[in-house]
């Protein structure tokens, strides 16, 4: 049987169905996104999300970019915590540090989300810049480049190390955020994984020569 629709105004069904994504990804990950559980979710019939949506791809990638938000969110979080009245070049290289940390802990904390943001295959734009999903940049990515900008401004990064230096800091991170959530680290205990993650992201820094 067929559930009953509800009338939305227009616009409001893209967001309901987005919604509904992020609460069965939250709990599934990827796999939890197909269009007649999302539409059921929310109330209405399949032929409803074509409206806002060609396929299941485009349903999935704006779950994505939504799931991208709340990761720069809580990298945002930790960045903020830092204390303002830090010298620059100490403030921008603990910036850095949160936007590592940052990143790990929400994939440790969220892995249904964190799996939909960046392990769903997507092909970018031609041309596009890294990091990019669709037509926009991907925040937590923008939030490491800028990170590592204001490291060079500051003096704590010498500019000839910044040149795609994103690449090694991202590589390092996600790996390991994989590791935890999927792979071999996945069963450990939650203190050894954070000590784990902050010796990772110390080693990368140093490695820039921070």
């Amino acid at each position: 049987m067929v559930a009953e629709t509800r009338p939305y105004h227009h616009g409001d069904l893209r967001t309901a169905l987005v919604e509904a994504g992020l609460r069965l990804a939250r709990e599934g990950g990827a796999s939890a996104l197909g269009l007649r559980g999302v539409t059921r979710a929310v109330g209405v019939t399949p032929n409803a999300a074509y409206r806002h949506f060609a396929d299941r791809r485009a349903l999935v990638l704006a779950v994505a970019a939504e799931a991208q938000d709340r990761v720069a969110h809580a990298m945002l979080d930790r960045m903020n915590a830092i204390p303002r009245d830090a010298a620059p070049a100490e403030r921008a290289l603990r910036r850095l540090r949160a936007v590592g940390l940052g990143y790990i802990h929400f994939a440790l904390s969220e892995p249904g989300w964190f799996e939909v943001a960046f392990l769903t295959q997507d092909v970018a734009p031609e041309n596009a810049p890294p990091g990019t999903l669709e037509d926009r940049v991907s925040p937590p990515y923008q939030l490491l480049v800028d990170a590592l900008d204001q490291m060079v401004e500051a003096g704590a990064l010498p500019p000839e190390r910044r040149a795609d230096a994103e690449w090694p800091c991202w590589s390092a991170v996600h790996g390991f955020a994989d590791l935890a959530t999927r792979g071999p680290l996945q069963r450990q205990d939650r203190a050894f994984i954070d000590r784990l993650a902050e010796h990772v992201v110390d080693t990368i820094i140093n490695g820039l020569g921070a």
